[in-house]
């Protein structure tokens, strides 16, 4: 296995909401917490130096709108006609509390790259569905095993459901480093890194 430190992050639509943080090694070891701030991700990421961000959350908006706020009917981005096309259930991002996440995420994305730091928008349950494991909406032990069978060590009995979901995020980013992940929509309109549907597991 190629050595990298890749972060991945559940990110909250605000700052009182904890986010899940992982750092996962070369090692094949992952470690988890939960965060808050802003400042709280950002002092984090500095003291770890990860390689590349990989963030549950949008990082841009659908080409056609100049803000969240903006009232019109475009409302998904090419990434997201793909997973529609894919039939993987999502939330487009103009709609409800998605709305706040996506300010957010956009402001940590641009933060992010002016310290030179690689960021990439991931989509964990997307990700679940392709490696045919439980969302943890619906069975977090299942998705505790199910990261585990995949590689994943150094996951807890009481990991969160938010910890989960950047576990999977700092794995498909890993994949991404490996030239392993497919790129749905494009970067200059906006892109969602997805696992391809061979990976079954870390050697």
């Amino acid at each position: 296995m190629k050595k990298c430190r890749v972060a991945g992050i559940d990110l909250a639509g605000v700052p009182h909401h904890p986010s899940g943080f992982c750092l996962f090694t070369d090692k094949e070891n992952v470690k988890t917490f939960l965060l808050y701030s802003d400042e709280d991700i950002l002092d984090c990421l500095d003291k770890e130096k990860p390689e590349l961000v990989a963030v549950d959350a949008p990082l841009t908006l659908p080409p056609g709108r100049k803000s969240i706020e903006e009232r019109n009917s475009i409302h998904l981005r090419l990434c997201d006609r793909e997973l529609k096309k894919r039939k993987i259930p999502f939330f487009p991002i103009t709609l409800g509390p998605m709305r706040t996440l996506t300010v957010r995420g956009i402001r940590l994305k641009e933060i992010l790259e002016k310290r030179n730091l690689g960021v990439i928008e991931i989509y964990p349950g997307g990700a679940q569905d392709i490696w045919k494991i439980p969302r943890a909406g619906k069975d977090l032990a299942g998705l505790r095993a199910g990261l585990r069978r995949l590689g994943m060590r150094g996951i807890k009995e009481n990991t969160t459901s938010h910890e989960l979901d950047a576990v999977t995020a700092a794995l498909v980013g890993f994949l991404f480093l490996q030239g392993k992940a497919e790129i749905y929509g494009n970067w200059a309109e906006g892109a969602i890194v997805m696992p391809s549907g061979t990976f079954s597991g870390t050697p």
